[in-house]
């Protein structure tokens, strides 16, 4: 049986989990720069009112993190 490609696209999207609420965004930044980032996020959107947090995060070649911050969409 052939594969093409819009077989496995629709196989992949049926897996996806569903939405749980959160709003992610994805930054690839030097260190020091995503250090600065994370810092910043977690100062405009506070844990407290928003859940905040890393979500994850890994180590590139060349000494860059990408990382995934999540939030609520809004305080309650």
């Amino acid at each position: 049986m052939a594969v093409r490609p819009r077989d496995l696209a629709a196989r992949m999207a049926g897996r996806r989990k569903p939405s749980d609420g959160y709003l992610r965004e994805t930054f690839r930044l030097p260190r020091e720069q995503a250090r600065q980032k994370a810092r910043d996020f977690l100062a405009r959107y506070p844990k407290g009112g928003y859940m905040s947090s890393v979500e994850s995060w890994r180590e590139l070649p060349g000494g860059e993190i990408e990382f995934t911050m999540r939030r609520l969409p809004s305080a309650d």
